[in-house]
């Protein structure tokens, strides 16, 4: 074979293999301006609002395709399905019902054209219902009785 395989190559193949490279390279990436919110102390069954705003700051666009949450108190809702320009920014709201007792937080995992895939963010509250049923503990019983030895009047060893 005494051809160049070089010479056989097209300056625009090579123009157009440079190209799908370099968009191969290419992701979108997601960044929330908080990646957890914290309702504080709430009363049981008082609803609670926020917002989670997040930008492209990756060089293709990102597509959200579902955002869910751990359970049905928690509602992910009002995100865009339409691809997001790279620098662009956009948002959604999470409503919880504010049902439970004691410290409470829930995952919302957010679907998207990432590398990762699935991008998380969590709310959190600490419940205050004064309705919950205490746990079952046991309760200790304390002697009343007194001491009638010498030495140990008015007080017991138990």
């Amino acid at each position: 074979c005494k051809e160049d395989a070089s010479s056989k190559i097209k300056d625009e193949n090579v123009a157009q293999a440079a190209e799908r490279d370099a968009n191969a390279n290419k992701m979108p990436v997601i960044e929330f301006d908080k990646s957890e919110h914290d309702f504080g102390t709430i009363q049981d069954g008082t609803p609670q609002e926020t917002v989670f705003t997040y930008k492209n700051t990756g060089n293709a666009p990102l597509v959200i395709t579902n955002i869910k949450s751990t359970c049905g108190c928690t509602v992910p809702q009002d995100w865009s399905r339409e691809p997001l320009a790279s620098g662009e920014s956009s948002s959604f709201t999470v409503k919880f019902n504010g049902k439970g007792n004691g410290q409470v937080s829930k995952t919302i995992t957010v679907v998207a054209n990432t590398a990762k895939g699935n991008e998380m963010v969590r709310i959190k509250a600490n419940v205050n219902n004064p309705n919950a049923k205490l746990p079952n503990t046991p309760i200790q019983s304390v002697s009343t009785q007194t001491s009638t030895q010498p030495g140990h009047e008015g007080h017991n060893h138990n």
